[in-house]
């Protein structure tokens, strides 16, 4: 006590040493060490040296001690510890509730709602016997967060839930970011660490057979309801593991709803459906998220029922209601680099299975020589989509791609294969405002020189601009141009109205 005192005592003296008098200040470190012997001395604590009474120039050192109310830790303090507790006291269930499901949450015997059950009832059991007593907003926010790290996929599993959130990016542990209405918006949540991170991408992975680690440390997988998911962990992701999730509605979206987005017109969707039907190739193309696997599932909704389909996917997402439909994935190679099957493997293999559609998910290598060729061997009628900027940038990307399956084919040859093979492009495109349009419905007609011919059917007419929010005001029209292959269509007994392709007024 008597050490303390002396302290005090000498702060006090060098402050009347000082040149008070002259009107300036006492020295900033004097005083900032005089608060922090009385702030930080205990509360009980009673000084007995005479302490001189305070100068003018120690109210503001008043002021500071009266900052702290007695017998009161500081306020900011509070949440923190708060925030601590709540942290022990979920990993310290979840801990207890692992021990005593154990195996449990892996058995394959068990549906998901009688898993949800178990784990609930569990989790309640051991929050009834914690010792530290709970209120009801924080035991509920305990029993959540720790069902969606069992049961879902942590922090992310609320937004996943979320019908109005198209995209899921996590950039880390610490950022994670959704897509609503098409716009990015930053999310109120993280992961505890990089390990939680992990745990979470390793058990989407796991449910279907693949893996991501340092040796192969890119993975495309697939959620159970078939929404898109796509990981990067360190070394290749410097900032934390990357996690990219394109969700997928329950109910896939119609052309009904595609009509009432404003995607297309009435008259577009009866040409596509004619189109289908009478058995043409189409090769839907866009830029990445433009929206070419839900044109390509509305487009396969055409499709009669009495045919056999055929789907190629790398992660199966297509969600055809056709009661004849086999569905193929593609499998990476595993952990000594053998048993890789790739999209052209199952091209080849779907040829063997009397198919009277191929769909490919998407053709992005040398399976791309493969689909030209199933295509001009009597396998009419088949869809497949592609990344491209444009129509005539999609004929490129294929030439591209046919090269890639190193036959040293001259371009001319690739490109006759091509103008033989494909009947249409349908070219989407994703505005800055959000929304995802058609913009071409293209003809691929025939060989003049050594170009393939074009003619745009249908095509968008953004005359009219952008609104002040920023969208497109434009439209589908009509070229007033008549497609060449509509004689082909009637092999297939279908017929179209030739007023389908009159201009619109203006």
């Amino acid at each position: 006590m008597s050490g303390l005192a002396d302290r005090l005592a000498q702060a006090r003296r060098r402050q009347e040493d000082a040149p008070a008098a002259d009107g300036v200040e006492p020295p900033q470190d004097d005083r900032d060490d005089l608060d922090d012997l009385i702030i930080g001395a205990p509360l009980t604590t009673t000084v007995t040296a005479p302490v001189p009474p305070p100068e003018p120039s120690t109210t503001q050192v008043g002021k500071r001690r009266a900052a702290v109310p007695a017998g009161e830790p500081p306020s900011r303090r509070s949440l923190p510890q708060q925030t601590d507790r709540l942290g022990d006291i979920k990993a310290s269930v979840h801990t207890e509730l692992l021990r005593q499901l154990g195996p449990t949450l892996y058995a394959a015997n068990l549906d998901q709602n009688e898993l949800d059950q178990k784990v609930r009832g569990a989790l309640h059991d051991v929050l009834s016997s914690q010792e530290k007593p709970l209120s009801a907003v924080d035991r509920t926010r305990v029993t959540q967060e720790i069902s969606d790290d069992i049961l879902g996929y942590g922090p992310i599993e609320p937004y996943l839930r979320d019908p109005e959130v198209s995209e899921v990016m996590v950039n880390g542990p610490d950022s994670i970011w959704l897509e609503r209405g098409g716009r990015l918006v930053a999310a109120d949540a993280n992961f505890t660490d990089e390990l939680h991170l992990r745990r979470t991408i390793d058990k989407i992975v796991s449910r279907i057979g693949r893996r991501v680690d340092e040796s192969s440390p890119m993975v495309d997988a697939r959620l159970p309801d078939g929404s898109r998911v796509n990981a990067v962990i360190p070394p290749l992701s410097i900032d934390g593991s990357a996690l990219t999730i394109r969700k997928f509605a329950a109910d896939p979206l119609t052309v009904d709803d595609l009509i009432r987005f404003g995607s297309l017109s009435n008259r577009t969707a009866d040409f596509l459906d004619a189109c289908v039907r009478g058995r043409l190739n189409i090769i839907v193309s866009g830029s990445t998220g433009a929206g070419k696997t839900t044109t390509l599932n509305v487009l396969s909704s055409f499709i009669p029922h009495d045919e056999r389909i055929v789907t190629i996917e790398d992660a199966a997402e297509l969600q055809l209601k056709q009661e004849h439909v086999v569905r193929l994935e593609s499998r990476p190679s595993n952990i000594e680099g053998k048993g890789e099957v790739s999209i052209r493997d199952l091209v080849k293999n779907s040829l063997r299975m009397r198919p009277d559609r191929i769909i490919v998910g998407e053709v992005r290598d040398s399976s791309a020589l493969d689909m030209l060729q199933a295509m001009n061997t009597g396998h009419d009628g088949s869809i497949c989509t592609l990344h491209s900027n444009g129509p005539r940038d999609t004929l490129a990307r294929l030439e591209t791609m046919v090269l890639m399956a190193g036959m040293d084919l001259p371009i001319r040859a690739i490109r006759e294969q091509v103008a033989s093979a494909v009947d249409l492009i349908v070219h989407q495109t994703r505005f800055k405002d959000g929304t995802r349009r058609i913009t071409h419905l293209t003809e691929v007609e025939r060989m003049e020189g050594d170009v393939i011919t074009l003619q745009d059917i249908f095509a968008f007419d953004n005359s009219a601009g952008f609104d002040i929010h920023g969208s497109a005001l434009g439209r589908l029209r009509a070229t007033g141009l008549r497609p060449k292959f509509l004689e082909k269509m009637q092999y297939s007994n279908v017929n179209v109205d030739p007023m389908l392709f009159a201009m619109d007024g203006l």
